[in-house]
């Protein structure tokens, strides 16, 4: 029955290896062209456009048609053309102090800030399939690992069940050497759970509706030479500040337009007009007073508006100089782990596994011995592919 569950297992580590093959460009490539969050707000972006055509065009003219003086004809004195006074005119508001031009240049900031809100969210999205990519390569490489070692394992299974046969070992070791691969195939079971688990994540970060789990990824053997923090390409390249800088555009267009606002427009009207029958022409022009509303209010929300935006680019400048600070010291971490410190200790848990075994078949150390040596072996090599998968993720971080 063990034997059966070995055999499944290698079965399935074999058919994930046959997977599809996927690579950490594809899938950022796959995530950036079909992710239905970047589809909205591109939909965004055409919807920021439409307000600029908006904000550019002219108030449209009125037309007035109106008749006066109606009254009881059976008592009138004057036929019904002499009675009546009819107006027929056209009223046109002219805009002043550029209120066009401003309106225009608001609504373009506008746009501008919805394409960079498109674009932090592709950066945030290829950050989270980075993460999620070499989440799901390191728990299958873990997975294929645990495999391994219950195939291996399983040698000591079958030295043991010998021994037995041949009347040289009691059944008590041999037991306690089958509840240890029962424990490392329940291990494997964990382990190959793990990896469907990231494996699906990895669709739902890439934003596809089916999530095939049989994958092939790029190997996660660690990089010797991590990107170095740049300040200020950070500075330059990061959206947040690049958003925030907008901001205070979007808040300086909208202060101007509030202050042209401010100032009256004026409403010229020309036409026609017949009184008792006689045709003239007439012609007016309509301000309204700034007296009580000179747009106080609006104009004091949008001078605050500039002062937060002042305040969020120094926030977002701090938190990009710690983000970068944090991910730089993680990397580094990650990479004495990887390269100065397990090398030594795989090496050192591999030798000892190997003279356990040695000298357990000799008959110089216990059974204990023998599977101490053998979990602090499997143990290391688990931990191994672990501290890589975070050295990965955390060079896709300083990337980010």
């Amino acid at each position: 029955m063990r034997t059966c569950s070995v055999l499944l297992l290698l079965a399935t580590a074999a058919r994930l290896g046959a997977g599809e093959s996927l690579t950490l460009d594809a899938a950022v490539s796959q995530a950036r062209t079909s992710h239905p969050l970047l589809a909205a707000a591109s939909g965004r972006i055409a919807a920021a456009e439409s307000g600029i055509v908006q904000a550019r065009l002219r108030p449209t003219p009125r037309l007035f048609v109106q008749t006066e003086n109606w009254r009881n004809w059976s008592t009138a004195q004057l036929s019904t053309a002499d009675q009546i006074d009819t107006f027929a005119y056209v009223s046109q508001v002219i805009e002043t102090s550029g209120k066009r031009s401003r309106r225009t240049a608001l609504a373009q900031t506008a746009a501008r800030r919805s394409e960079l809100e498109r674009e932090l969210l592709d950066r945030q999205i290829v950050a989270r399939v980075k993460q999620a990519y070499w989440a799901a390569a390191g728990a299958a490489r873990i997975h294929q690992a645990a495999v391994e070692n219950l195939a291996n394992f399983r040698q000591i299974i079958e030295y043991h069940e010998k021994r037995v046969r041949e009347g040289a070992l009691a059944e008590a070791d041999l037991l306690k050497v089958q509840l240890e691969g029962e424990r490392l195939r329940l291990a494997a079971n964990t382990a190959a759970l793990d990896a469907e688990r990231a494996a699906i994540e990895l669709g739902r970060v890439m934003g596809k509706t089916e999530f095939p789990t049989a994958l092939v990824f790029n190997a996660i053997d660690p990089p010797e030479s991590p990107p170095v923090a740049d300040l200020p390409r950070a500075l330059s390249e990061r959206t947040e500040l690049k958003l925030a800088l907008q901001a205070r555009e979007e808040a300086t267009a909208n202060l101007a337009l509030q202050r042209s606002l401010a100032k009256s427009d004026v409403d010229v009207l020309f036409g026609y007009k017949q009184t008792l029958g006689l045709p003239t022409v007439m012609g007016g022009v309509q301000y309204n007073l700034p007296i009580s509303n000179r747009n106080q209010g609006a104009i004091g929300s949008a001078e605050a508006g500039i002062r937060i935006a002042d305040s969020d680019i120094a926030a977002a400048k701090a938190i990009i100089q710690a983000e970068l600070k944090g991910a730089s010291a993680n990397v580094q971490t990650r990479r004495a782990q990887v390269f100065e410190s397990l090398p030594k200790l795989r090496a050192q848990s591999r030798e000892s596994a190997a003279i356990a075994q040695a000298a357990y078949r000799e008959g110089r150390v216990d059974l204990l011995r023998l599977l101490d040596a053998e979990r602090v072996r499997i143990e290391t090599e688990t931990l191994y592919y672990q501290i890589v998968t975070e050295y990965r993720q955390s060079i896709a971080a300083l990337e980010t």
